[in-house]
């Protein structure tokens, strides 16, 4: 089978993207890897943390290989400002969106086969004037504007999101039937799309605690969720719920259930992560590109002292190199 070449972001260069990325590198990938970055930070980053890496400049005319242990290839994106490990640069935040654009730009020309993002801070590059809400929505824009949806997968669930970062005030404001229409169709159609899942079986939790137990915890359900559901089921859609949340992810609930479909952010992520936190993998559904990404934030905290863990990183990695084969076996 064909090698997969992705295109890897560093994130924020201040935080843990350049130590993930590093330690990712110690194992052989069956995919080439380009990191869209400054290579004088992963050689800094690299001293600092006590492992080594040789970096070759990205070719795009060489012959696609996998990555071998302790090497990586680089796009160079340089800088404005020097990186102190946990110490972030507001200068710096115009590079970072720079190396998510062109990635994004090469998965739409076809000269990057998906992209992969290390963690950013999105109050620091909205501190540098950026509309910015999170990847999943500026790539989208990059990308055209298609309905993104954000999805969470590891062993144990996949768990697509209505509403994503928003404060819990603001939840039920944005949850119309216009957008948990567009979410279902879209992870319905990704299910196909990407995983290769003929007839995808969607659970739907409700947004009030017991789904509104009919209309005595709240309207919500009566009004937007049950409608919506209806709507889809007669469409063609294989649709469980509204299913309360406190029981939507008791082994039962997830028998047969190829993805959940959670209102909001805390509603279905703290179960997902409790289940593999480290391990588990950023999807973004509803683009015309493949992009994953870590689910983990920027942990300035950690950067630069060698207890970084990659694990999401890998995960993430994998997933794109398994997206990118059910692909080419379609």
């Amino acid at each position: 089978m064909n090698c997969p070449r992705l295109a890897l972001t560093l994130g924020e260069p201040a935080g843990v993207g350049p130590d993930i990325v590093l330690c990712s590198a110690r194992r052989e990938t069956a995919a080439q890897i380009v990191v869209i970055g400054d290579p004088d930070v992963l050689e800094k980053r690299a001293r600092r943390i006590g492992t080594t890496v040789e970096l070759t400049e990205f070719d795009p005319d060489a012959a696609i290989k996998p990555q071998m242990p302790g090497q990586l290839c680089y796009l160079h994106q340089p800088l404005v400002q020097p990186v102190e490990p946990g110490v972030p640069a507001l200068r710096n935040a115009d590079c970072v969106l720079a190396a998510i654009e062109r990635a994004v730009e090469g998965c739409l020309t076809g000269h990057f086969d998906a992209m992969v993002t290390g963690p950013v801070s999105k109050s620091l590059i909205a501190g540098a004037g950026h509309a910015f809400s999170g990847h999943t929505e500026y790539i989208a824009r990059l990308c055209g504007d298609p309905i993104p949806v954000m999805m969470l997968a590891n062993d144990f669930a996949r768990v697509a999101l209505v509403t994503t970062h928003l404060p819990l005030n603001q939840v039920t404001g944005r949850i119309t039937r216009r957008r948990l229409r567009d979410v279902i169709r879209v992870v319905a159609a990704d299910m196909q799309a990407k995983f290769n899942i003929g007839n995808p079986r969607l659970l739907i939790c409700g947004i009030n605690p017991h789904a509104g137990e009919q209309g005595h915890l709240g309207n919500e359900e009566i009004e937007i969720v049950n409608p919506v559901i209806d709507e889809l089921r007669a469409m063609g859609l294989n649709l469980v719920g509204p299913v309360p949340a406190d029981t939507a992810f008791t082994a039962s609930s997830l028998e047969n259930t190829d993805a959940v479909v959670a209102m909001y952010h805390d509603q279905g992520l703290p179960v997902l992560k409790s289940h593999g936190f480290g391990n588990t993998v950023n999807i973004t559904l509803g683009l015309p590109i493949i992009r994953t990404s870590v689910d983990h934030g920027t942990a300035f905290d950690l950067a630069g002292t060698g207890n970084a863990e990659e694990t999401s990183l890998v995960a993430a990695i994998d997933c794109a190199v398994d997206l990118v084969q059910r692909k080419w076996r379609r």
